[in-house]
């Protein structure tokens, strides 16, 4: 995977975040016939740019935290 395919990859999760249509990792990967494991660092890759993407156990799905 280039940086450029990557890069949109990046901001397709973060589009599913904001809508609420991003539920599991697995999903994901299926989508973009990867590893899970790769879905994870994606995810931790958003957060280092300072995004607050956090999961709720009970609702089962990523959310972005809004900033008070």
């Amino acid at each position: 995977m280039d940086y450029l395919s990557y890069g949109k990859r990046l901001d397709y999760i973060l589009e599913l975040i904001r809508k609420n249509r991003f539920l599991t990792t697995e999903d994901a990967a299926a989508r973009f016939n990867c590893s899970t494991r790769t879905i994870k660092r994606m995810l931790n890759h958003l957060r280092d740019k300072g995004y607050d993407i956090q999961y709720d156990r009970l609702q089962k799905k990523y959310f972005i935290k809004e900033k008070e």
